[in-house]
């Protein structure tokens, strides 16, 4: 059948997505949950000779592995050739009450290094016993295969153990064949079920999450990325509607495809969904499909996702110089996923607001999103899967890489909306602050230190994606995007279907070079292994007046104790690029820890549009004409380097290398910027302010400050848009309205928060009829919702519960934590642990959100600690980021009280911490940064605000 997709025509009433990844076939199996685990919970025949040692009753992986099963990794002795795997999810519940999935598979694999053992992945599974074992093997091609001695189920690291009678030979081929049934939940991982209604009908599809290690609740298969194998694959819906899966006895109809291409278990991907799609025009050379609930598709939800994906991919075949290694692309909008997108090979998932679109309703912010995501993923289609790397310890490299060329991917199919410099704000700004931390890592580990999956799993972090990014952008500024683009294609070409380390990439990146006749100070390698082996990044600093270069590792708290070594002692071979009294000069490279090189000047700024990851400090003459400059003539600066220059200015002040109040002098020019950059950045900084401070008594001087730089801005906006009637034209001043209206309402701005009341009491009035902007919709719920009580919270909790479009969902969510209600807020806390009311895949961001609150945060924290054991256990795995979590709800600690109590929480919950054990460490260095920060400017602060606002701007 190829590699495309079909639907039968008996069942044309319900769609089938299938990636070319897939690996289902819906099957009717006449077999039960509840009978197969009761099979299963049988005790094993006990073998009485062999060379392999048994089981024994461990129950948890020692901390020494003594025995095969008990390490967390595959051994190199069986490489898997293809997998044949019949599904069939039961899209209603068995007598039981359980959803499940029933299926059977055979791996066809190749015996590397002879052994007398067979371990495979499988993780909830419960199994059909042959003659009291989990399997079946035989030899392919007539030989004969050893005897099953035992078998059994290895929990603790997720293995099906098979024991022989006698070793495998090498280089012989053979299959292993099992029949099994697991629970079809709504965990979000693996092979998972999803639920959302439409016209007042409930509706149930079957999808998946294989990333990272997830496959292994589907159906048994070497689940590691080096375990490429092909997929041959069938899919037959039971029946001709799925009311009648209850039935077992049934004609069906069958729909099958072909095999895929070789490929990681982690990319495979299958939905059984009741969908519509649209489609490119027949006959494009690859066929694109964007699949979504009906009614969204209907509505057009769909049509911008369909309209960027064409041009993007054409873009990265350019880009990468090879094309689209398959013939279509399905991409599909699911109700319930715990990742903004999944790159599965030939069908990507996303969460519905990643994917849909309607510009009615969605904001520039939404628009935005999708066209990121939607590059981001199509980004992996080469970058990841074609080419895939070895192991977990290297996910920087396919994750980094795919955000920092999401940018170009979007910025070429949106060439307006400048995404090649919100690089800066999206992603490195904000990572700089967490690998400022002495508890950051490194972005590339040794693979023995990345072996559980809740070691894997922790790796999808900031640093990861954004640090990944940032670094990657570097380097291909210093060696050119040109040269850059020209190795990729030469790795890729070399690597294609084939799994690689971070080496190989700086092995033909450095080959691009000396084609290039580009020189370097040192390889590639050398160079860019400084900034992935350690943590952190340095802070240059440069004395314009002796011309004294310095760096040095940056920490956030100066205080806090490195106690991870490095063999590069904390010391990177930094790129400098500067410019002089507004003349650009020569990049320059910072390749110890000090240099002399540069003479005084006027004005001087370094890393010129941030393209370097390091921040920078000037000798206080320096800073004073910096700051003279911008009080002036601002705009001489570009505008990425006013934004950094705020940003520098708040975190060196943080790490009290200059003064607090330097760093808020960097703002005094804000009452005449109307870039958004800036004007973000500072928001950022001047965050950590409110923060600190919206309990203290510094908080009214300080609203009182931004008061009166924010008015002019809002008074802009509101000449610039007739009276906020209109929608600005640039991308980024849409952005920047935002700010306006939120920084204007929050602070008192004279006519502001009459303005978002009258606005959202309209909508009240008639709400059939949402005059509010899409762009301005989040901030006007906010302020309207904090002004008003609990009607207007219940209002926008009806409109939530009936919304059918993600995004404005979305926003609904954010500003029902914005009321300052305590008994709402603690009702809304409840809501988030009850599926019906707030969906999975939400649960942890309306925690956060809460947090954010002042009046909520307490709350929030109460919550999560008397909650933990219920939210650990129920919501593991896929459905919420603990990490993010505890980041999000610990922001605002700054005692010695809330120390104490992150401590306490730590002791309590040492052995369920699982992906947050790391925040948890980040949270308490930050938490003790901030009590220092605090007790050593409190007063001054307090001190400056009230000065500034008794003055003239």
């Amino acid at each position: 059948m190829g590699k495309g997709f079909f639907i039968s025509k008996v069942v044309a009433v319900v769609c089938v997505v299938v990636a070319i990844s897939a690996v289902a076939t819906i099957i009717a199996l006449s077999v039960v949950y509840a009978q197969e685990k009761s099979k299963n919970q049988e005790t094993p025949a006990t073998a009485t000779t062999g060379t392999t040692a048994g089981p024994g009753t461990q129950t948890t992986t020692p901390s020494t592995p003594k025995e095969p099963w008990q390490h967390y990794r595959l051994p190199d002795s069986l490489s898997p050739i293809s997998y044949n795997v019949t599904l069939w999810p039961r899209l209603t519940p068995n007598p039981d009450g359980l959803y499940i999935f029933s299926g059977y598979s055979t791996v066809l694999f190749t015996c590397v290094n002879e052994t007398d053992l067979i371990l495979i992945h499988s993780n909830k599974l419960n199994f059909t016993m042959f003659d009291g074992y989990h399997a079946q093997l035989k030899a392919v091609d007539g030989a004969s295969a050893p005897q099953l001695k035992k078998s059994w189920l290895e929990v603790p690291t997720q293995y099906l153990v098979i024991q022989l009678s006698s070793p495998m030979q090498a280089g012989s081929t053979y299959e292993l064949f099992t029949e099994f049934v697991g629970e079809l939940a709504d965990d979000l991982g693996g092979f998972y079920r999803s639920e959302y209604y439409e016209d007042g009908v409930r509706k149930i599809l079957a999808t998946t999450q294989m990333q990272p290690t997830d496959a292994r609740k589907a159906f048994p298969c070497f689940d590691e990325p080096a375990m490429k194998a092909q997929h041959l694959t069938y899919q037959l819906p039971p029946c001709d509607d799925f009311k009648l899966i209850s039935i077992t006895f049934c004609l069906f109809s069958s729909t099958s495809f072909g095999p895929t291409e070789i490929m990681s278990t982690y990319l495979l991907a299958f939905v059984v969904c009741d969908f519509g799609f649209i489609q490119s025009d027949l006959g494009a050379e690859v066929l694109i499909r964007i699949w979504a609930r009906r009614k969204a598709i209907d509505e057009g939800q769909g049509a911008y996702a369909l309209e960027k994906t064409g041009p993007i991919l054409s873009f990265f075949e350019k880009y990468y110089k090879i094309p689209y290694p398959l013939k279509k692309s399905d991409q599909i909008a699911l109700p319930d996923f715990s990742a903004g997108a999944m790159e599965n090979w030939g069908l990507i998932t996303y969460r519905e607001t990643a994917l849909l679109y309607n510009p009615a309703v969605s904001s520039n912010g939404d628009k935005e999103w999708v066209a990121t995501v939607i590059s981001h993923e199509l980004a992996h289609m080469w970058f990841g899967n074609l080419v895939t790397t070895r192991w977990w310890n290297d996910l920087w490299l396919n994750e980094g890489f795919a955000t920092y060329v999401s940018y170009l991917g979007a910025n070429y199919t949106e060439p307006d909306w400048n995404m090649s410099d919100l690089i800066v704000l999206n992603e490195i700004i904000g990572v700089m602050a967490v690998d400022a931390l002495a508890s950051s890592h490194p972005l590339s580990s040794k693979e023995a230190d990345v072996m559980r999956p809740e070691d894997i799993n922790a790796l999808f972090d900031s640093i990861t994606y954004s640090k990944g990014a940032a670094v990657l952008r570097m380097l291909s500024s210093f060696i050119t995007e040109e040269v850059f683009s020209n190795g990729l294609s030469m790795y890729l070409e070399e690597f294609k279907y084939k799994n690689t380390v971070y080496q190989d990439l700086w092995k033909n990146l450095q080959t691009a070079v000396d084609n290039a006749g580009i020189q370097l100070p040192h390889s590639v390698e050398v160079i860019m292994n400084r900034w992935i082996l350690q943590m952190g990044f340095p802070v240059v600093t440069i004395d314009t007046s002796t011309g004294k270069i310095s760096q040095k590792h940056f920490l956030l708290n100066p205080d806090s104790v490195v106690d991870v070594p490095s063999e590069f002692n904390y010391e990177w071979f930094v790129p400098i690029t500067w410019i002089k009294t507004g003349a650009a000069k020569d990049q320059y490279w910072l390749l110890t820890k000090e240099d002399m090189t540069i003479g005084a000047s006027e004005w001087l700024i370094a890393n010129i549009d941030m393209k370097g990851f390091y921040r920078v400090n000037y000798d206080s003459e320096n800073w004073d004409r910096i700051l003279t400059k911008l009080s002036t003539q601002h705009q001489a600066i570009p505008v990425i380097n006013r934004a950094q220059i705020i940003d520098d200015a708040f975190n060196l002040a943080r790490a009290k290398i200059v003064s607090t109040t330097l760093a808020l002098s960097t703002t005094r020019f804000l009452n005449a910027e109307l870039e958004y950059m800036p004007w973000q950045t500072a928001t950022r900084n001047l965050d950590y302010f409110v923060l600190m401070f919206d309990r203290s008594e510094v908080y009214g001087p300080m609203q009182g400050y931004i008061n009166k730089k924010v008015t002019p801005l809002f008074k802009h906006f509101k000449d610039l848009t007739a009276n906020w009637t209109k929608i600005p034209e640039k991308h980024t001043d849409q952005y920047n309205q935002v700010n306006a209206l939120s920084w204007g309402c929050s602070t008192g701005v004279e006519g502001c928060k009459e303005l978002t009341t009258a606005w959202f009491k309209e909508w009240m009035d008639n709400p059939d009829n949402n005059k509010i902007s899409p762009n301005l919709r989040t901030t006007v719920y906010c302020s309207a919702i904090a002004e008003g009580g609990v009607v207007e919270w219940d209002f926008a909790w009806g409109m939530y519960r009936n919304a059918t479009i993600a995004s404005e969902a979305e926003k609904l969510l954010y500003a029902l934590s914005c009321t300052k209600q305590p008994w709402l807020l603690n009702r809304y806390l409840e809501y988030c642990l009850v599926p019906e009311m707030i969906r999975k895949q939400d649960a942890t961001f309306t925690i956060n959100y809460i947090a954010g609150n002042p009046i909520g945060q307490p709350l929030a924290w109460d919550f999560i600690r008397a909650n933990w054991d219920h939210i650990f256990n129920n919501y593991g795995g896929g459905s919420m980021s603990f990490g993010r979590l505890i980041n999000g709800v610990t922001k605002r600690f700054s005692s010695e009280f809330e120390y104490k109590q992150l401590l306490q929480f730590k002791e309590d919950n040492i052995n369920q911490l699982g992906s947050a054990a790391s925040s948890l460490e980040q949270a308490l260095e930050r938490t003790k940064a901030n009590m220092d920060w605090l007790a050593l400017n409190k007063k001054l602060v307090f001190d400056w605000f009230t000065n500034e606002i008794s003055g003239t701007v």
